[in-house]
């Protein structure tokens, strides 16, 4: 339905636009995550037509979006971060209105307008002014306004943006009906908000697609963590256990400490290793059962801890910083992981 092949923008001596690649399925629901500059904002205006790519393509529905502009624009709808809205205008009317800019042919928009006003839930304001509307109500018209010309594909750029809680949730829910029948291109600085609205994630930095794939491809990528409470079986054990633990299948980091939010007291004799392991690796609770066993370590707590989306987005963004300001040369460079990639959508 999306396809975005190799597209370049720069603006003067800015690239901000770096060969980015990613194609969205008809009903799929995506994630745009990224930093301030990463080029979300000028990737979605080149989706939309607003500008054109210095090179590569863009194709919304088979229509390229600068050799068919007209025909590729009337199957996006799109609402951008700031709302364009007519504040003297009524709902009805700047529903109308918007249906004649993409040229509906005029027996066909009252039915259209019903339609949009009913999806959106603001047909109780239709006769008001959008000026003295909330700002939920007002998100939920710029909704309708980019549905109702019932695009295929809907680009939403921050669109829980400035809502208090209430009118967020709301919000949520009037997109995940949205979406059972059209694609979606959700761009969002909330993490816990792409999780819950998007099947697939896409994240940028610096001007790249940094990572693609499911929450749970992108998190299986990211090395695992193990906290294993111990008790060590003599004084000064603890640089043989540091070696025992790092000699573990796929354990790339150990980390000894006093365990966390205890007391020097209850503290005393005990440590909380930090054990990491390498991205994609298996399940090694078992080799540390067995080790801290002949070992001779008394274990009072073990458990994993699951690499969140925040985890995969910061890993990501400190990959990217370290492949832009690389150390001078001479320096001691530590090893880099490759971007994180979930399986092909």
């Amino acid at each position: 339905m999306v396809h975005v092949v190799d597209v370049h923008k720069s603006f003067g001596s800015l690239h901000a636009v770096r060969g980015v690649t990613f194609e969205l399925r008809a009903g799929q629901v995506a994630g745009l995550l990224g930093p301030n500059g990463a080029g979300k904002t000028t990737t979605i205006r080149m989706i939309t037509g607003s500008l054109n790519p210095d090179a590569g393509s863009v194709l919304i529905g088979g229509h390229d979006t600068i050799d068919s502009p007209t025909a590729a624009r009337r199957r996006v709808g799109y609402l951008p971060e700031t709302t364009p809205l007519y504040q003297e205008m009524k709902v009805r009317e700047f529903l109308a209105y918007r249906l004649r800019l993409y040229g509906i042919a005029r027996t066909f928009r009252r039915k259209a307008v019903e339609y949009a006003m009913d999806r959106c839930r603001v047909r109780e304001v239709a006769e008001r002014k959008i000026g003295v509307l909330s700002k939920g109500y007002r998100q939920r018209v710029g909704l309708a306004a980019a549905l109702a010309h019932n695009p295929p594909v809907l680009i939403l750029d921050e669109p829980t943006n400035g809502l208090d809680p209430t009118q967020i949730r709301e919000t949520r829910e009037l997109i995940r009906e949205l979406a059972k029948d059209r694609t979606m291109l959700i761009c969002s600085h909330i993490l816990p908000e792409v999780e819950r609205l998007c099947d697939r994630i896409i994240i940028l930095a610096g001007g790249r697609v940094r990572a693609d794939g499911t929450t749970t491809e992108l998190t299986r990528l990211k090395g695992a963590t193990y906290l294993v409470q111990a008790r060590e079986p003599r004084t000064g054990d603890s640089e043989r256990l540091l070696k025992m633990w790092q000699s573990l299948p796929h354990v790339t980091d150990v980390i000894g400490r006093r365990p966390t939010g205890s007391t020097p007291t209850s503290a005393a004799g005990w440590t909380e290793w930090v054990i990491t392991t390498k991205a994609g690796s298996a399940d090694i609770r078992e080799h540390i059962w067995t080790a801290a066993t002949e070992a001779g370590l008394q274990v009072r707590e073990m458990r994993s801890e699951t690499p969140t989306l925040e985890n995969v987005f910061m890993q990501v963004l400190e990959e990217s910083e370290r492949e832009a300001h690389p150390p001078a040369t001479g320096t001691q460079t530590p090893t880099q992981t490759p971007a994180v990639r979930g399986e092909a959508a």
